[in-house]
């Protein structure tokens, strides 16, 4: 084998590396913003492309169902790292942050982006884990990033 082939294949081998190293340092950004949970300190501009944020909207942390819905986002955990979601939350109405300036809640709610920034999904109830993956796996990003062809 040409000494040429093998600086290729040795250089392709280090690219990928270096990728992967790259996603890795990403995912754990994303994790770490999710254990954060200050969504004051939170912009959404700079989670684009990196990560689908879920924001969490209560008018007190008080509230049983922003605890119901943070009990069920707790037991699929895993589900929503799978598909790079980060949660936020906000049970402060008279701080008027950022997140509720943008995205204008009413009492409890639950407002999903995609990747791109756009909302997908708001609802005023607590949601399930399974719902929110079900809506997230019909998005076109996600299926792009599985390389999945259904509809």
């Amino acid at each position: 084998m040409p000494i040429s082939r093998v600086i290729a294949a040795v250089a392709a081998v280090l690219a990928c590396a270096a990728a992967a190293q790259a996603q890795s340092e990403q995912q754990t950004e994303v994790v770490a913003v999710r254990e954060a949970g200050a969504p004051a300190e939170v912009d959404l501009d700079a989670l684009l492309w990196v990560a689908r944020p879920l924001v969490i909207f209560a008018d007190s942390a008080a509230d049983p169902r922003f605890g119901q819905q943070m009990a069920m986002l707790e037991e699929g955990r895993t589900e929503l790292e799978d598909r790079l979601v980060v949660v936020l939350t906000d049970t402060d109405p008279d701080a008027n942050g950022p997140l509720r300036r943008e995205l204008r809640p009413r009492g409890f709610g639950l407002v999903l982006l995609d990747t791109d920034g756009s909302v997908v999904q708001r609802r005023p109830a607590p949601t399930t884990v399974r719902e929110l993956s079900g809506t997230i796996d019909r998005l076109p990003s996600r299926r792009q990033e599985t390389g999945s062809r259904r509809r």
